[in-house]
């Protein structure tokens, strides 16, 4: 038996002062992001693309529009947005500065609000990363920013047979020392920037590159409470180099990266305001 009072596990509900901090964070975000030349969109609830973005399928809820054709709701905004300016707006707008604040929904009742950038276009990844540290400081939080790089997880499964992707997926350290590589050994451990010179010199070429962008990513930042891991795999379809996430503790704050899509080099990020609301509230309680 379901009571009136009840609503489905996962939905969201705010009121009073977690509505008004909700609506604070929302506010700030749109300001900087408008300051810095974004123009706001809202997409489509209901979506024909959402299994680009999202690695397991399961997570969708799915539907059928009224021609049978399989359709589900927006599980994440990345692809949606760059999708629509490019092939439904892009004869009206030649912008390619765009945020939303939105909703996403996931298997079964999951709902969760974001809001993101995406700069089209944009190869340097520093140019968003510096937005979401400007907004997360404006609301006197002050996250770890911890920054990956997707290329190295997969350039060491190909230079290793015994490892798989599920190894990063699962953070499986021992099976990375039980290898015996002095480099590899190095990398796992590998946090702040000064520890990477040293490890340069001895890494290959292929690997050395992908470094190199993470501390150029890390020497761009703003924040100065930065932390690499280059062994960290995100579970993302359309990452394929640099990203990062603003975490304290076990909470993820934002996340952000490089992707291409259609053939198009862009860069952004996704702020989750849930997390950070409850954060907020917690604080001023």
């Amino acid at each position: 038996m379901i009571l009136e009072h009840e609503i489905p596990n996962g939905s969201k509900l705010y009121f009073g002062k977690a509505a008004r901090v909700k609506r604070e964070i929302e506010r700030v975000a749109s300001d900087i992001l408008d300051a810095n030349g974004f123009e706001e969109i809202v997409t489509p609830v209901f979506s024909y693309h959402q299994h680009l973005s999202i690695a397991d399928e399961k997570r969708l809820i799915k539907a059928n529009d009224e021609k049978n054709n399989p359709i589900s709701l927006r599980a994440d905004s990345t692809i949606d947005v760059v999708r629509i300016i490019e092939k439904r707006l892009g004869r009206n707008t030649q912008h390619r500065k765009w945020f939303y604040i939105q909703p996403i929904f996931t298997y079964p009742t999951t709902e969760q609000n974001q809001i993101g950038a995406e700069f089209m276009g944009e190869k340097k990844l520093s140019s968003v990363m510096k937005i979401a540290t400007e907004i997360l400081h404006k609301l006197e939080v002050e996250p770890l920013v911890q920054i990956s790089n997707i290329r190295v997880p997969k350039l060491l499964v190909e230079m290793f047979d015994e490892l798989s992707l599920d190894d990063f997926k699962h953070t499986n350290i021992d099976k990375f020392l039980n290898l015996e590589v002095e480099w590899l050994n190095k990398l796992v451990y590998l946090q702040h920037i000064h520890q990477l010179d040293e490890l340069l010199i001895i890494v290959p070429e292929s690997i050395k590159i992908e470094l190199v962008k993470m501390k150029e990513l890390a020497q761009e930042a703003s924040s100065k409470n930065i932390v690499l891991a280059p062994m960290y795999y995100a579970q993302m379809l359309y990452y394929d180099e640099v990203f990062f996430r603003m975490i304290d503790k076990n909470e993820v704050y934002a996340r952000g990266g490089r992707y291409t899509s259609s053939d198009l080099n862009s860069v952004g990020f996704a702020i989750y305001t849930d997390t950070l609301c409850e954060k907020i509230v917690l604080n001023d309680t």
